[in-house]
């Protein structure tokens, strides 16, 4: 979940920043089911992606679900989407409508952004900028802090839950696996609710910030094109009512 590795220059810039562009641009996205709008923004965001210092391999590594789901809404409106809906094309005697599309499409482009951004943002730095610019809670910020830090290693514990229960000659299904997961989790949330309380994140008045965070032009020019994306998607969105 770390943005240290990105070395664009939108990694580089404030997280604050970004997550109010990433807002903005999906927020306007979420009012408009038109193929060709959807495409537009993937294909902005893709032409972009030099900037963000996102290599391909990680956006395919961190995308492939996303683009499994999309496959798996694209298939359902197909086989079961609205009749009423405009036919685009036929392939294989079945209609491709526009709904279907747009539902499928709509979902990349929602989402990629996401996935983009939080691959440029180091949790640290998020948690920082929140308190210092958006005025939020430190002792939510730092427990967003720990939420992200801890994402990763969700993975690996699936993994050696599993491996665990190999070797003892259990066989257990997907649901078994992750409600062991969920207890887990809970008692590893439990120990790190416990260490930060220890340490005085429970308590009220002022804290400081150890590494200071300014939000500059550079910062205000990515707002600014979260600005000017969404204002092109809403009016492509009126352009093919």
């Amino acid at each position: 979940m770390s943005g240290r590795g990105a070395g664009g220059w939108l990694a580089r810039r404030d997280a604050t920043a970004k997550l109010l562009a990433t807002l903005l641009v999906t927020v306007a996205l979420m009012t408009s089911l038109e193929p060709v709008v959807a495409l537009t923004a993937i294909g902005a965001l893709l032409a972009a992606l030099p900037l963000t210092g996102v290599a391909p391999a990680v956006l395919w590594r961190r995308g492939w679900p996303l683009l499994a789901s999309a496959a798996g809404v694209f298939a359902f409106g197909v086989l079961f989407g609205e009749r009423h809906s405009p036919v685009l094309a036929h392939v294989a005697g079945l209609d491709i409508r526009q709904d279907a599309l747009g539902y499928a499409l709509r979902l990349l482009a929602v989402a990629l952004p996401g996935i983009v951004v939080f691959a440029t943002i180091d949790p640290t730095d998020l948690a920082d900028s929140l308190v210092a610019h958006l005025r939020v809670p430190p002792r939510f910020a730092i427990g967003a802090l720990a939420a992200l830090r801890l994402a990763p290693l969700l993975a690996e514990e699936y993994r050696l839950i599993r491996l665990a229960r190999r070797a003892r000659g259990t066989r257990a299904g997907p649901f078994s696996t992750l409600f062991g997961l969920l207890v887990a989790a809970i008692r590893r949330g439990i120990r790190l609710a416990t260490a930060m309380e220890a340490r005085g994140f429970d308590r009220e008045g002022p804290r400081t910030i150890a590494r200071e965070t300014r939000f500059g032009w550079p910062d205000a020019l990515v707002v600014v094109a979260g600005v000017a994306i969404a204002i092109a998607v809403i009016v492509l969105k009126f352009a093919y009512a």
